[in-house]
């Protein structure tokens, strides 16, 4: 059973920057795709960035892309998002997730999450 627990998430002004992180426990973390998924108010979750076992290929949502920067340190168990130039329609709940068969921007393909951490963008 793996474990992931995010933290990271507060409340920021518009331009501003934060870094997510997901530590994972009781697996083997090299054997997952990772990838970050959020879920505003009223809507629903939506992919946001995932990356690779090895961390060497990612991909990203469009809206987030050139703005946010996934990336994960195997040694450390841990992933991470680099949230730069934030935008109050980045106000989400923040969840990570790990995929052990693949490599997918379908949340219905992981197969483990983590509680979520939220992030607030004001404007």
């Amino acid at each position: 059973q793996v474990q992931l627990v995010e933290s990271g998430g507060g409340p920021v002004q518009a331009g501003g920057s934060l870094r997510l992180a997901c530590a994972a426990s009781g697996g083997t973390f090299s054997s997952y795709a990772m990838g970050w998924f959020r879920q505003a108010p009223g809507k629903e979750r939506e992919f946001v960035a995932v990356i690779s076992r090895s961390g060497g290929s990612t991909s990203y949502a469009d809206s987030v892309k050139g703005r946010f920067t996934i990336s994960r340190d195997n040694a450390q168990n841990t992933m991470y998002l680099q949230m730069n130039n934030l935008k109050p329609e980045d106000t989400a709940v923040y969840y990570c997730a790990a995929d052990l068969l693949g490599y997918s921007t379908k949340g219905s393909r992981y197969d483990y999450w983590g509680q979520g951490t939220q992030v607030t963008v004001s404007s």
